[in-house]
């Protein structure tokens, strides 16, 4: 069966949480199950924190930030691990991921025409359905229509413990300065002006702190499952 676009066969899966929720895992291992398209917005945030730090553009600095901004094509593709990311036409899915980069991105993520013109591009991927969509804002903001809307946490105890594991040179930071760094950005992310890590009214809370990953995408999976019963 040939899928029509925004048929009743596929909907939109935001997945929104704190920093180090796992949303990232989740939602790849939840589209792969459903044959949806993964899109981590996460990723577009973090290659533009990349680009402002190559160009020496700071936070304060909200013009040039808006020009660079506008400057980038950003495109995500699915990779063999998870998705790779592209910033004209250069590969960039490691460069992203390094702890300059995690440490600015909240910052850089809270100015208003960063976050306007990603959420267009966002908007653009989803318009097809049949797509699981992770962010801060997917559910409140960017794709208040979603059809599922997950809001996935857990302790920042447990957040920290996991990005702590993920860390292959953990002897560089304690784990005592990754659950700071972990508050620190949920305060960002939570007290940002322009579309705040927020919990949409219509989302399904997920605390994954006592749950595996197999767990919650399970969990997942088959509430997108009672969800399509239901619209049919």
């Amino acid at each position: 069966m040939v899928h029509q676009e925004g048929d009743n066969d596929r909907m939109i899966i935001a997945i929104d949480g704190p920093a180090g929720a796992g949303k990232s895992s989740v939602a790849r291992k939840v589209a792969e199950q459903l044959g949806y398209v993964y899109i981590d917005t996460g990723s577009m945030y973090r290659a533009v924190t990349l680009m402002a730090q190559r160009a020496r553009v700071t936070v304060e600095q909200t013009a040039k930030l808006a020009d660079l901004v506008k400057s980038l094509e950003i495109e995500l593709e699915p990779g063999e691990q998870g998705q790779s990311v592209f910033v004209n036409g250069e590969d960039v899915t490691a460069l992203i991921r390094t702890r300059e980069v995690t440490l600015q991105v909240s910052h850089i993520a809270a100015n208003e025409t960063v976050r306007e013109v990603l959420g267009i591009m966002q908007r653009k991927l989803a318009e097809r359905k049949g797509v699981v969509m992770d962010g801060r804002d997917i559910g409140s903001h960017v794709l208040p229509q979603a059809e599922l809307k997950i809001f996935l946490t857990a302790s920042v105890k447990e957040r920290a413990l996991r990005r702590y594991r993920e860390i292959v040179d953990s002897q560089s930071i304690t784990l005592a300065q990754l659950e700071t760094e972990i508050a620190e950005r949920d305060r960002l992310d939570e007290q940002r002006d322009i579309s705040p890590l927020i919990c949409a009214p219509d989302a399904i809370v997920l605390d994954s702190t006592a749950m595996t990953i197999d767990e919650v995408i399970h969990a997942i999976v088959k509430l997108s499952r009672t969800k399509l019963a239901e619209a049919k």
